[in-house]
């Protein structure tokens, strides 16, 4: 099994005519993902050739999911048009809605967030079910299926753990993103982990700034059983600058790196100073 996607997934690209949503359309292609179509709004009724596949575009997602069957949407889409298409995609009752745009204004997250649909994002990398479907911008070759879920704020910090532990393998690993205001959290992926009979242990990476990860320390104390690792990005961050993502603010001594690595060894998680070392504790967990 796998969390939220799966081989039978059905995905449909928003923003697909354009050079990133035809980019990345042809590699979730080339991983095995069952892209069915794209939605660019004035352009319904075209197609656009892939590597000798043919996909059709639609006007709109409601369209697109008529025709295709379509049960996901992944959104190349500029900022400043982003929430008309994540509002296209949740008005259409898309069930899964994977929003890869970055820089897109915190009013305007915050305003599809409120809906009642699974938003992944904004400004996230997507999610990988290794030999099953690849919906946003992973690379499908440093990994493959195995017994471990990942989530992850950092993309590139998602990508080196699934690089570090490529021969044990994950079931499915999620960049949820690292902005002030964002869909799917630590915890939504934590509980989806702890039920997925298939992932055995799980890494969680955060970094600092907010409380996410004390958050998601509380959970974990609750409610998984399942041995978890954790690294928290930021460890050697001057006190009171940000750190790339929007939402890596520390406040006193609040989102601190050792405020959080204090809280998940609290809560049964051991915590590496480094990625290597996050995923050496995986490793021995694991007895690989």
């Amino acid at each position: 099994m796998s969390i939220f996607i799966n081989s039978s997934s059905k995905i449909i690209v928003q923003g697909m005519t354009g050079s990133e949503g035809t980019k990345h359309t042809r590699r979730m292609l080339a991983s095995g993902s069952k892209v069915v179509g794209g939605v660019t709004p004035g352009k319904g009724g075209q197609s656009l050739d892939i590597d000798g596949t043919s996909l059709p575009v639609f006007n709109t997602v409601a369209e697109a999911m008529a025709a295709t069957g379509a049960n996901v949407s992944v959104v190349f889409v500029p900022p400043k048009f982003a929430k008309a298409a994540v509002i296209d995609a949740i008005d259409a009752k898309m069930p899964l809605v994977v929003v890869i745009t970055e820089g897109i204004p915190v009013h305007d997250s915050a305003f599809f967030y409120a809906y009642s649909t699974q938003i992944i994002g904004p400004n996230c990398p997507g999610l990988i079910s290794p030999e099953q479907s690849n919906v946003g911008i992973i690379p499908a070759d440093i990994t493959q299926r195995g017994p471990i879920g990942l989530v992850s704020k950092s993309g590139t910090l998602t990508y080196q753990m699934m690089y570090e532990l490529r021969d044990i393998g994950f079931s499915t690993a999620v960049g949820i993103g690292g902005d002030p205001v964002i869909g799917t959290t630590h915890i939504d992926c934590l509980r989806a982990f702890q039920d997925d009979p298939e992932t055995t242990a799980i890494v969680m990476i955060g970094e600092i700034g907010g409380d996410a990860e004390e958050r998601a320390a509380a959970f974990i104390s609750e409610y998984v059983t399942k041995p978890v690792v954790g690294y928290v990005a930021g460890f050697t961050a001057p006190e009171g600058k940000t750190m790339g993502h929007a939402g890596a603010i520390v406040s006193g001594s609040s989102g601190t790196a050792q405020a959080k690595k204090d809280a998940l060894e609290a809560a049964g998680v051991k915590v590496g100073q480094t990625p290597s070392e996050t995923a050496q504790l995986m490793r021995t967990i694991l007895g690989r």
